[in-house]
């Protein structure tokens, strides 16, 4: 069902612009203003902001109902967000081609956390048949939960160099959040995240798309 852009003072297309070049590209609001300004469009970078925390969530709606399949074996790890000032936790996962199976924002790093991660990726993709960690007692005793509480029988790995692919990943994210220095609410970061992410993962090929279109042009077709 194609997004709705009624009663918004802007055409449809100079939002969607606003919005992926925001969650594309290591820059921030004041700055995507100015390029704004620059083809002609006058928009303050507060409406920026409105826009992404508008529309990202329906994009997201759109793109994981296009997503391609993950694999059966994860590489499972966390890394940092700031959040006024205080540190967060981004747990994400991808399958052992690259490719992103989720993530999650949580405000602690713990087998909690851990666990509503994997409940929300098994939820989503299905049950992997492995898991690949690092050390985190953790992360080891949320998918031992995971597997008693659902009957499951997960393997458990340990061997860190499988484990660099995700450790890899992590930098195109953290590469697009270094310019916003800190996020100011939890809930503005939930969503931010999930536009880079969703951005991160057309880029990684992993949305079904009819036609050889580029990036950017995926993007664009989710609001369709």
């Amino acid at each position: 069902m194609a997004i709705e852009f009624k009663g918004s003072h802007f055409e449809r297309d100079v939002i969607l612009w606003g919005v992926r070049w925001y969650v594309a590209y290591p820059l921030s609001y004041r700055q995507i203003e100015e390029m704004m300004a620059e083809r002609g469009v006058e928009v303050d970078h507060s409406t920026l902001h409105r826009w992404v925390l508008k529309y990202v969530p329906k994009l997201e709606d759109a793109f994981l109902a296009r997503k391609r399949p993950v694999g059966g074996s994860w590489r499972m790890d966390e890394t940092y967000v700031r959040i006024k000032g205080v540190w967060t936790y981004l747990y994400r996962a991808v399958d052992k081609a690259g490719a992103t199976v989720d993530f999650l924002l949580t405000a602690r790093r713990d087998r909690k956390a851990a666990l509503r991660f994997l409940r929300k990726a098994a939820g989503r993709h299905g049950v992997p048949r492995k898991i690949t960690i690092d050390k985190s007692g953790a992360n080891t005793a949320a998918i031992e939960s995971y597997n008693t509480e659902h009957d499951a029988t997960i393997e458990i790995r340990r061997i860190k160099f499988l484990n660099n692919i995700v450790e890899q990943d992590h930098r195109a994210i953290k590469r697009m959040t270094r310019p916003m220095l800190s996020f100011k609410s939890f809930w503005s970061a939930r969503i931010t995240l999930a536009g880079i992410e969703i951005m991160h993962m057309i880029r990684k090929g992993q949305l079904h798309s009819t036609g050889k279109l580029r990036p950017a042009q995926q993007f664009y077709s989710l609001a369709e």
